[in-house]
């Protein structure tokens, strides 16, 4: 990892990107501190995603700047910036095993085979899932294949790790499990994390930041309790939470 030492780990400045007549993020601001863990909420069409796909390269900005690792990479593609992502569909190669789709990064690096064996051996062991490296996919569960696609992810070391709703297709009781995993193992390791969902629960659970979005633009950037207990407008009132709203004249 290359973060210097006392500047944040991601930093946007004023960031927009238009589709056609389309501006499906306005002049975005805001930071993300090493070792933390910021959530991206918003319901669909927001720009949660958009701003997501931002940091990883996979979208270039119409306008504005962005910083990750104290490098400017706002013209960099996605394989010129060391982040790493877990899909909402993991992503997984089916004809891999367990052992091979997490090797595999490592592998296209060119990281030595002694190396590659060691590191990818030590990810599965981080997520729980020792032994399980013979196994293709589809002999896991899905909550099995979001820890494969975690470890995949992981043993890249990045600078950033980012979380494109990772919790979507699994059931509500596995969830919960994965979520509070995925919190553990973001807090044991010190890893830095933008994570979206359009789940309010699962964002106040897992986060150190929420950042609210609307339409495109940050309707509210703070820490859970804090967007809980004082909501910026009536939309982060109503979308955070159940509201009790009083009209009232100053």
């Amino acid at each position: 990892m290359s973060q210097t030492a006392d500047r944040p780990a991601v930093i946007f400045e004023s960031v927009s990107r238009r589709f056609g007549s389309v501006l499906a993020v306005r002049d975005a601001s805001f930071t993300v501190a090493k070792g933390e863990l910021v959530t991206l909420l918003g319901p669909s069409g927001c720009g949660k995603t958009t701003t997501l796909r931002l940091i990883a390269g996979l979208e270039l900005p119409s306008a504005g700047r962005i910083e990750i690792a104290g490098r400017d990479v706002t013209a960099l593609s996605a394989s010129e910036r060391d982040v790493a992502m877990v899909f909402q569909s993991y992503a997984l190669f089916p004809h891999m095993s367990v052992f091979e789709n997490v090797a595999y990064g490592l592998q296209m690096s060119g990281y030595k085979k002694n190396e590659v064996r060691e590191r990818a051996e030590n990810a599965l062991a981080t997520v729980g899932l020792v032994g399980f490296g013979p196994r293709l996919p589809a002999a896991l569960s899905g909550g099995q294949q979001q820890r494969v696609a975690v470890a995949r992810a992981v043993v890249l070391e990045p600078d950033v790790l980012l979380f494109d709703e990772p919790l979507s297709n699994l059931d509500a009781r596995l969830r919960r499990s994965v979520r509070d995993e995925i919190r553990e193992l973001q807090q044991r390791l010190g890893l830095t994390a933008v994570y979206v969902t359009h789940d309010q629960e699962e964002a106040l659970a897992i986060s150190d930041r929420v950042i609210v979005m609307r339409d495109g633009a940050i309707a509210q950037d703070g820490a859970p309790r804090d967007l809980y207990e004082r909501p910026a407008d009536r939309f982060v009132a109503n979308f955070i939470g159940d509201a009790n709203l009083v009209e009232a004249v100053i």
